[in-house]
């Protein structure tokens, strides 16, 4: 032991780290990879002040339906902050549980068309508890191959704590090869539980849309439950925004479980939830660690997503106008000279290749007052590196034409 009480085994441990961290942030920065963080000084609408760069047309948040700034929904967040104060100051079984959770939740189950929901800090909270909670040994948890990192978190999860529980995948919406899977499992002795099929029901990544009723058919042939991801679904899809199983004719209890966020249209600020049967809610809220052992969603956040969802289920129009606005920016995407792949969503990506041409390509809009990120790799794989162009209903026609100009000007200076 040293003078300082640090042991020479403790020093080079850090020093080995300090070395490794090192380098793989000067690699990062040289190959031009390097993520640089852009602070907004203001609220999240259709535009955002940034500093340094001044006022720039936001195309990358998921507000989708122009909530996050809303002044009801503000309101009921400062409202929510001076009733029940800053903090839960507690986990949900103790003495966490507010009225604003209880109301949120039945406003979630109510707008979903389930029995009930349970909400958590997060959406990936909400999926890490999903899993590890209801799987039992003899099940097998199968997953589209591009699902979010949640969902395939919580799978590695629950087969490290149930060491009898399986997980594998199928290829990205092949329901001929999801069918060879369940084929193969069904006739495997050591399946004796319950089989979970679980997909996003819009892919954060691609927007491609995941085929809900094909996906039930197949669950009831071979036995299955159906577990939807709806994060970039809900509020966005559907006449009403109820999401994906609305936008392709499901009642919401055609699902056998929901998992989504409060952090996106719905509010966008921060939470998550599971929504289904009243039974599955009940064994989350007994043995889900993320919620017996992390403190529950502020009361403020409750207070301000149970308003989002109340204006958007009085005010449907939001979503029709960011259909229309998601119709209009991909029309111009294609106008300007860039590709863009087709779906009904406000994901419009446009692949670019590698890491670094992505980052470069996004701080060149950002000089035209157009704010998009440019994403590689880990959030994609290697080689298909994009600029995610996000819409919002909160997007007027000038801010799409903003946008249709920085990208022509970008394909103009590209050659």
């Amino acid at each position: 032991m040293s003078i300082t009480g640090i042991s020479h085994h403790e020093s080079a441990g850090r020093a080995l780290f300090a070395r490794r961290a090192g380098d793989l942030v000067r690699m990062l920065e040289e190959t031009g990879q390097y993520k640089r963080l852009q602070t907004i000084e203001g609220p999240m609408g259709a535009t955002v002040r940034l500093r340094g760069v001044g006022e720039v047309v936001c195309f990358c948040s998921n507000n989708y339906l122009g909530l996050a700034n809303h002044p009801e929904v503000v309101e009921a967040g400062v409202e929510g902050l001076r009733t029940f104060g800053a903090g839960t100051a507690s986990v949900r079984f103790i003495c966490g549980t507010f009225e604003p959770h209880e109301r949120l939740e039945r406003r979630i189950a109510e707008f979903l068309g389930v029995e009930a929901a349970y909400t958590f800090v997060s959406c990936w909270n909400a999926t890490e508890a999903l899993f590890p909670t209801l799987c039992q040994g003899g099940d097998v948890i199968v997953s589209d191959e591009l699902n979010h990192a949640c969902i395939i978190d919580s799978m590695r999860l629950c087969t490290a704590i149930h060491k009898d529980v399986r997980r594998t995948v199928y290829r990205h919406r092949d329901l001929a090869h999801l069918r060879e899977r369940l084929a193969t499992l069904r006739d495997d002795p050591e399946v004796t539980g319950v089989i979970w099929v679980i997909t996003d029901g819009v892919f954060s990544m691609e927007g491609s849309v995941a085929d809900l009723p094909a996906l039930r058919a197949i669950c009831d042939e071979f036995g299955a439950m159906l577990v939807v991801d709806d994060s970039h679904g809900t509020g966005v899809l559907g006449a009403t925004g109820r999401g994906t199983h609305e936008h392709q004719g499901l009642p919401g209890d055609a699902i056998d479980f929901f998992t989504g966020t409060l952090g996106k249209a719905l509010g966008g600020a921060a939470g998550g939830y599971v929504a289904g049967s009243r039974l599955g809610i009940e064994m989350l809220v007994q043995r889900a660690r993320p919620t017996l052992f992390s403190n529950a969603l502020p009361c403020t956040v409750a207070c301000s997503a149970d308003r989002a969802i109340e204006v958007l289920m009085r005010e449907p129009d939001r979503v029709s106008r960011l259909q229309r606005n998601v119709d209009v920016a991909r029309r111009g995407i294609r106008a300007a000279g860039f590709e863009v792949m087709e779906s009904p969503t406000a994901i419009c990506p446009i692949i670019v290749g590698e890491t670094a041409r992505a980052i470069e390509l996004s701080h060149r809009l950002l000089e035209h007052g157009v704010f998009v990120i440019g994403f590689g790799y880990p959030v994609v794989p290697e080689g298909a590196a994009r600029l995610r162009v996000q819409i919002s209903a909160a997007h007027t026609d000038e801010h799409l034409e903003r946008l249709v100009d920085g990208l022509t000007r970008l394909r103009r200076g590209l050659g």
